[in-house]
């Protein structure tokens, strides 16, 4: 009978469920047949899923951060350094450009494309900073970048299609593809080379079913800047190019290129979560070849109908209106960036190629870890400090932790001290 209590053990947790208390009444084996049938339902109701969402992983940074949020609950102090979300509120400006529009009365649908004005906007955006030409027709206004991909991955990709990709990488960007039926074909990069990617690995894999190579720069986790070479390069491929600039404007060496410089070949996936502190206003929008616009703008109406609409009016002020609050935040960060790569490597963390972008630090953590899932948990639950485990951007970064100063530079200092007495106690 042992065995038999084993597995109800594993079965059920005697104080939940429908029965409640009253399992405890019951004889092991109308316990056992009572919850075979539960577990044979569930297996009856996965085997309904589809596959591409049953493969889907978890978005382990996101875990880290929910099991902060429990800890919280229970009155620990967690220094959060974990998420890529700015700490900063949305200025101003573009606050009461939404007011504005909500006591106009522009609370209805919009165009599905999105309003003309934030169009417009846009392309005046990217002719002013990047010398290229855009037109208005050419934009699919989304609630949020990653509704941009669902929507163009959707629409290009099938069963056995590759899309290239540098490990590490964004966390959800091989989701999005697995989504779509195609196959995630993870490139190795190295922190030798600030983990961008080199010509003669990609020309080795071939273009056999190649359906697009997605980049992102500057990159998460790594913070890094792909140089006009490789831009160059990549454009020579006649491949479409995939390119994530969620994090341009965000730059504090050198100069961030689009890739609309350099092809037209090209999908430009944009928004206003973090240059603008905007990430629960949900804005973003794609730049894509306009022989596909009437596509994607089906696929809108379809299923989203449109953006927004006060959300969108809080985008055009912000293009238009916001520039030194941009100004302002990129300085902080910067004191934080320089602060947060001085103080790691004094702890003992290597950082080959300094991050000049976006708001993270990929921080080779090997000398204390080969676990980093496990790490980051414990350095969680021991310390108070939250960071994303390595793997969680691919096997690649396994090692590693990704650190975020999208936090106050006191509660970095904070954040680093106990890190600091963290890893003398584990010496």
């Amino acid at each position: 009978m042992n065995a038999t209590y084993e597995i109800i053990q594993k079965l059920v947790d005697f104080k939940q469920g429908s029965l409640g208390n009253s399992i405890c009444t019951l004889q092991p084996r109308q316990i056992i047949n009572i919850h075979y049938a539960k577990l044979k339902g569930i297996k009856m109701e996965e085997k309904r899923i589809n596959p591409c969402c049953q493969n889907l992983s978890s978005f382990k940074v996101m875990d880290v951060l929910e099991r902060a949020c429990t800890l919280e609950q229970t009155g620990r102090d967690i220094i959060h350094l974990q998420i890529g979300e700015p700490d900063f509120d949305t200025p101003q400006c573009i606050k009461e450009a939404a007011c504005q529009a909500i006591q106009d009365g522009r609370c209805h649908y919009t165009h599905s494309l999105g309003i003309i004005e934030l169009r417009e906007a846009i392309c005046t955006h990217y002719e002013q900073k990047y010398k290229v030409i855009i037109h208005p027709d050419q934009i699919l206004v989304t609630s949020g970048t990653s509704a941009a991909m669902l929507l163009v991955f959707s629409l290009l990709l099938q069963a056995g299609d590759r899309v290239l990709l540098s490990d590490p990488s964004y966390a959800c960007y091989p989701n999005f593809i697995r989504f779509a039926g195609a196959v995630p074909d993870f490139l190795p990069v190295h922190e030798k080379d600030g983990f961008q990617f080199q010509m003669e690995n990609i020309l080795a894999r071939g273009t056999k079913n190649l359906r697009g190579i997605l980049i992102n720069s500057p990159a998460n986790p790594t913070g890094t800047l792909i140089s006009s070479d490789l831009f160059q390069e990549l454009s020579n491929l006649d491949v479409p190019i995939f390119s994530d600039e969620i994090y341009h404007g965000l730059v504090y060496e050198g100069q961030e290129r689009s890739v609309l410089e350099f092809t037209d070949n090209c999908f430009v996936f944009n928004g206003f979560s973090k240059i603008y502190a905007m990430t629960g206003w949900r804005l973003g929008y794609v730049i894509a070849p306009k022989n596909f616009m009437r596509k994607l703008q089906t696929m809108q109406q379809n299923f989203f109908l449109c953006t927004s609409s006060i959300a969108q009016w809080a985008g055009v002020a912000a293009l238009t209106k916001a520039q030194d609050d941009v100004a302002h935040m990129k300085s902080i960060y910067n004191q934080r960036r320089q602060y947060m790569i001085s103080r790691l490597r004094d702890l003992g963390f290597g950082i080959m190629v300094e991050p000049t972008g976006a708001f993270y630090v990929l921080a080779n953590a090997k000398k204390y870890t080969s676990d980093s899932l496990a790490f980051t948990f414990d350095l969680l639950e021991q310390a108070g400090v939250g960071v994303a485990p390595g793997i969680d951007f691919g096997p690649g970064a396994e090692g590693y932790l990704r650190f975020s100063y999208a936090n106050s530079l006191e509660n970095i200092k904070e954040g680093m001290a106990r890190l600091e007495k963290y890893l003398g106690e584990l010496a």
